[in-house]
Formats: structure tokens, sequence, C-alpha cells
């Protein structure tokens, strides 16, 4: 009892409880790759090795041993692990220096961050208030430290850090996910080190420009010349000279199409609409940290986002080859649209880097208390309100519009109510499906208001889901409305969005092949007329029927036609079986070759020495 009434006792408790929390908030809240156990072993020895080389650190750099000094250690580590929850339970993600920087587009402290909080969150802070009250009660009294001491000090640190990358080593396999799965890279290093690992991750992209070289672009256009065969369709220049109206559909997804809730249809228009259109529902998002910001830069630029942070915060000086650019040499007009203001995720300074002409943002709208929710500018006036500004466009023109109101944590007013509760359990679930029945609504309206414009038939409408909409954390509500429990793959499968391309005139047509928000950008410039042959991309004509379905999801997960890689196992993607990881492991390199380049490109600003 003497030794926990001294410093060496307060620090020993406080570094004990400091590695149970993170070992155990790692194994019961985030969903971390651990199958086998010894991939416990390694995380188990990677947190304490973590814990116990900060808490070295402190004996190191100081003259006296003070239990101060170890509080506020604990108390910014469990910030920290605290912080990495709440990012987690809805991106199922970790955060990221670049995000920090780009904090106040996740939203900040804001009502969705509100939504996230559990009050059983308050178990995690329970140590911290005991050793904070131990330390106001008895003041443990400093030590000082001696020069010997802190050399076996130093010596503990080099071997533990060693004993963690050899342990590391040993637990790493050979599809090397860590490079792209931030999962999988703190399942191998801990919630600790991960994060130094971040910064060293991010200081090296943001050095790569100052050393990339002409050689280093000819690589990548190289790989870029071998794989983009430039394939195209019977439909190729079927829209030749048409208006493009693109509608990014914030986090629709693709199971709520043809799903009723109690016999009402959650996309009534929608589900008409596929009829005469093409329809794809086998399209996975690819966005990463950046979310729609993501989305946005696929859509005009068909390369994959950065892993972490957002193109348009990171990388708005880079010179790219757009759509907008593009489609500025066949004489079209390029305009977005969005009810937020124009610096949110950088979009003003992003869009003059892509060429766009015009930016409608919130200034451009009449935004009062009445027609706003949640992030914004509800759909049905923003939508309203572009119209004018839609048709004062010169055409032929390329348009992009960001709906706003079908976003976490999905609030309506009752009168935008136009669907009963799906009664799953979890809130946020029964909202979506009603805040995706009033897009649906605006959407039908819109089209609408297309025809008495008269702009209805000189354009196509593409329309498309950025990324998901209810995070794994809610998939309980999702299970209880599907009345089955999910499988990994199907988990997965919750990744596809819905894309519809609306040409009139032209008969419906399903396609049901895997494909990703890169290969957007090919298909609707083949739908033109427009040779992508000579332009940088990595997507492919979802038309075309000859092409390879390979889809690279952002953290290295992928699809084919047969076989579904995620969570580092392979599966049969016609029954969802986990199946030998021989079936998967051709496409590895094919992967790991895509992100590679597609990052080299933009961490290197490689453009800038293309012709």
């Amino acid at each position: 009892m003497r030794f926990l009434s001294t410093v060496k006792g307060y620090c020993s408790v406080g570094a004990v409880l400091l590695l149970c929390k993170m070992y155990l908030i790692s194994i019961i809240y985030f969903d971390l790759p651990l199958y086998e156990p010894f991939d416990y072993i390694q995380l188990f020895f990677s947190s304490l090795s973590s814990v116990a080389v900060l808490v070295l650190l402190l004996y190191v750099f100081a003259r006296k041993l003070r239990a101060g000094s170890l509080l506020i250690l604990h108390i910014i580590l469990t910030g920290v692990l605290y912080g990495n929850l709440l990012y987690f339970r809805f991106y199922i993600d970790f955060v990221t220096l670049p995000i920090l920087f780009q904090f106040q587009n996740v939203g900040g402290l804001s009502q969705s961050t509100v939504e996230l909080m559990d009050p059983l969150d308050l178990v995690l802070f329970a140590d911290t208030v005991f050793l904070l009250i131990w330390w106001l009660v008895k003041r443990p009294k400093p030590v000082r430290l001696t020069w010997k001491r802190k050399g076996v000090f130093t010596s503990a640190i080099i071997l533990l850090i060693g004993l963690n990358i050899g342990i590391s080593q040993i637990g790493a396999g050979d599809q090397h996910d860590g490079s792209f799965n931030r999962t999988a890279k703190v399942s191998e290093l801990g919630p600790v080190y991960y994060h130094g690992y971040d910064i060293y991750q991010t200081v090296r992209a943001e050095l790569s420009s100052e050393f990339a070289s002409k050689k280093d672009y000819e690589k990548a256009a190289a790989y870029l010349e071998r794989t983009n065969k430039d394939i195209q369709s019977d439909y190729f220049g079927v829209a030749k000279g048409k208006n493009v109206i693109l509608v990014n559909l914030e986090s629709t997804q693709q199971f709520v199409m043809g799903r009723k809730v109690k016999d009402e249809e959650i996309t009534p228009f929608l589900n008409n609409l596929i009829k005469d259109s093409f329809y794809f529902d086998n399209v996975y998002h690819q966005t990463a940290q950046g979310k729609t910001s993501d989305a946005e830069f696929m859509f005009d630029q068909s390369f994959y986002p950065l892993s972490s942070g957002s193109v348009y915060v990171r990388r708005p000086d880079n010179e790219y080859v757009s759509m907008p650019e593009i489609l500025a040499k066949s004489g079209y007009h390029s305009a977005s649209f969005h009810g937020n203001v124009a610096s949110f995720w950088n979009r003003e300074e992003a869009y003059d880097a892509f060429g766009y002409n015009d930016f409608f943002s919130m200034n451009s709208y009449d935004v009062t208390e009445a027609n706003s929710v949640n992030y914004g500018i509800k759909d049905g006036a923003f939508l309203e309100q572009s119209m004018p500004y839609l048709k004062s466009l010169k055409e032929p023109f390329y348009s992009k519009f960001l709906l706003l109101t079908n976003h976490f944590p999905f609030i309506l007013d009752d009168e935008d109510i136009m669907l009963d509760d799906a009664d799953t359990g979890v809130d946020v679930v029964d909202r979506y499906f009603q805040t995706v029945r009033y897009q649906d609504e605006m959407l039908k309206n819109f089209f609408e208001d297309l025809k008495k414009a008269g702009l209805y038939e000189d354009s196509v409408v593409v329309l498309i889901g950025d990324h998901y909409g209810i995070s794994e954390s809610y998939y309980d509500g999702i299970e209880t409305y599907l009345d089955e429990e999910l499988s990994t793959p199907e988990k997965l499968d919750l990744q596809r969005v819905p894309l519809i391309i609306h040409v009139p005139g032209e008969e419906g047509k399903a396609i049901h092949h895997p494909a990703g928000q890169i290969d957007i950008q090919p298909t609707i410039l083949h739908l033109l007329g427009i040779d992508t042959n000579a332009y940088p991309h990595f997507g492919q004509d979802l038309l075309a029927d000859d092409r390879n379905s390979f889809v690279v999801l952002r953290d290295g997960d992928f699809i084919t036609e047969d076989v579904i890689y995620t969570s580092q196992l392979c599966y049969d993607r016609a029954t969802s079986e986990k199946t030998d990881m021989s079936l998967c492991a051709p496409f590895f390199e094919k992967r790991n070759k895509e992100l590679y380049y597609s990052d080299a490109i933009l961490n290197g600003d490689l453009l800038r020495f293309a012709k």
C-alpha cells in the first residue's frame, strides 16, 4: 500500500489503466481485422509498447518523475482515443492529420457529433477522474531521476520499439493492406504508433511534389496507356451536343431502390425513372475522408481520391485535366450548384482549378430559417431557386447539383415527412428512409421544372449517390428492416450507390456489372461522342460490353465479377461464402498499382509535366 502512495505507484497504476483502456477500446469499439489469437497478441504488444514508450519518454526528458506529467499524458491520450472513437462510429475510419486541418468540414461539434455520442461513453473517462482525484488528494511528491536510470529507460524504449516492429512484420500478410486500410494499420501498430505513422505519411506526401520529375509522370502515363484501352460502347455519341445535368444524391445508397416502408415506396420517382434510363445497380462508392468532395473529384477527374484528407483541400493548386476543361474544347459552359458556403471543403478554389465557369453557392440563394434544415437549404428550395440560373447558362452546358437534405443525422421538418416510421428501433435509420423519400419527391419536381423550362429533351441527366448514408454503427437498424443478419460481403454491398443516366429518347437498360465512381467521367464523355484516349483517367465506359469489371475501393478492398476482397478475406461473389485467398491473389498487384499511381500523380502534381 505504501508503494501506491508514492509517485512511482501513481505512475505505474496510471500507465496500466491507460494500457487497458487503449487495448479494450481497440477490441470492443474499433472494427479491426482480428481473426486469429496472434492478431490479439500483436495488438496487445503494440498497445503495451506505445504506452510504455510514451511514459518512458516522460521520464527520459524530465529531471524528476512527476505524477502531474502522467496525468496530463493520460488526459491527452484519452481525448485522442475518444476523438477517434466518435469519428470511427460514423466514418468507420480513424482521424488523420489532414482531416484535423479541415475539421470544420466534417461538422465540428455539431448535431451530427452529438448524435454519435452515447451516455455509456462516460465510463471511458472513469479512470481519468479516478487519477485526477488521487492526484488532488495525495499529491505524490516528485522523485529525482538519475542518468543511470534514464539510460535503462532509453534502452527499454529501443527494445520495445524493436519488439513491436518485429511482431508487426510477422503478422503482416502478403496483401499489405496497411498501405491503404487504416484499420489494418491500427491493428498492426496500435492507435498511438498509427498516429506517428500517419504524421510520417502526411509529411512524405506533402514533400512529394518537390522531388517529383518528368520521369515520374512518364511512368504513370505508361501505366495508364497499358491499362486504359478507351473501350467504347455502341452508345458512343448518342447524346452528342446535349447538356449534361449531374445531380449528386447526398448519402443515397443502392439498397433503398425498389424497397418499401409499410407498403409505401421509398423512391417511387426513381423507381419509375429507371425504366427509361441506363440503370447501374452495382456501382460502389470509392470515397475516402473527403466524402462528397471525393465523389465530385472522381466525377470530374476519374482519379482515385486521396487516402487521407480531401483533394479539394490538400491539392487545389495542382494541374488537372478535368471534365469542365475537356468539355470546354467542345464548346461547353460549366457550372456547379451548391447550397452551402463557397468555402465549404474549399470548393471555390477547387472549382477554379478544375475549370468551372460559374459556381452558385449559398450567396446565390434566398436561404431562410423556413426553407433550411440540418446542413442548409432544403433540396426543394435549392432546386427551385436554381432553375433561373440553369436556364440562363449558355448551351451546351455541364452542370452539377449537390443536394443536402439527405445528410446525417437525417432531419426533416414535419411538413416534409412523406413516409411512415419504419420502426427499426434505430432512429437514424428510420429518419434516413424519410429523408430519402423527401429527396425523391424533390427530384420529381425538378424533372417537371426541366420540362417546363424546355431543357429536358436536350439534356442528359445523371443521378448518382456520393457515399453511404447509414454507417456500420447503425447496421442493427438495417438488419431489422431487412429481417436478416448481414454477412461481411453483404455489408460491403451496402457501399453501393445508385447510378441513373437518363438520355431522353433512349430505351432503358439495366447494367449489373460491378463498377465504381471513377467510371462516370469516361461514360458521360463517350455518350457525348468525346474520345477520352488522350486524357489521363482510371475509369472505363460503363456501357461497353467488353470492359474489365474491376472495382478498387480506397481502403484496398476490391470487387470483380467473381470475387470480393474485404476485411482481409476473400469471398465468392455469387454465394457470399468465404473462399480461398488464391482466387483474390491475382488482383492484388493491379489494386496496388491503381492506388499507387493515382496517389503519385496527385501528391507529385505530375500532370504539370504532361504536354
